[in-house]
C-alpha cells in the first residue's frame, strides 16, 4: 500500500503514552509494532502545525496526491494534522481518530 500515517501524538505526554499502550507510536523503532508506513508528526500547539518536510520523500509516491490518513490518541489533534495539511497543498487526506475508532484502527493501526 501507498497509504502514509501521520500520527500527530507526541510521545512524553502522559495521555499520548496512555493511547501508545494502545497502538505503537509511529517513528519510534525501539517500539514492537512499529508501523513502517507511519510517521510521528507531532501536532505543535504552539504553532499550530505540524512539521511537514519530516514526512520522507520516498512515502510521498504521488506527491502531494500520496493518501495520507492522520491520527492522534483521540482524533482532536489528527483533524487539525487533516487540515493543516490540506493547507500545505496535500490533496487526499482524511482523519482516522485514534486508537479507540476500532474500525479505522484495525483498517490503518498496523501499516
Amino acid at each position: 500500500g501507498k497509504i502514509v500515517v501521520v500520527d500527530a501524538r507526541d510521545t512524553w505526554g502522559e495521555s499520548d503514552l496512555a493511547s501508545a499502550a494502545i497502538g505503537p507510536v509511529a517513528g519510534t523503532p525501539e517500539a514492537e509494532g512499529t508501523r513502517l508506513r507511519a510517521v510521528n508528526l507531532p501536532w505543535n500547539r504552539d504553532s499550530k502545525s505540524l512539521a511537514v518536510d519530516d514526512i520522507p520523500e520516498a512515502l510521498l509516491v504521488d506527491g502531494k496526491d500520496t493518501p495520507i490518513v492522520t491520527h492522534c490518541g483521540g482524533g482532536g489533534r489528527g483533524q487539525k494534522a487533516k487540515v493543516y495539511l490540506e493547507e500545505q497543498g496535500f490533496t487526499n487526506v482524511i482523519n482516522g481518530g485514534g486508537p479507540m475508532v476500532t474500525e479505522l484502527w484495525e483498517m490503518f493501526g498496523a501499516l
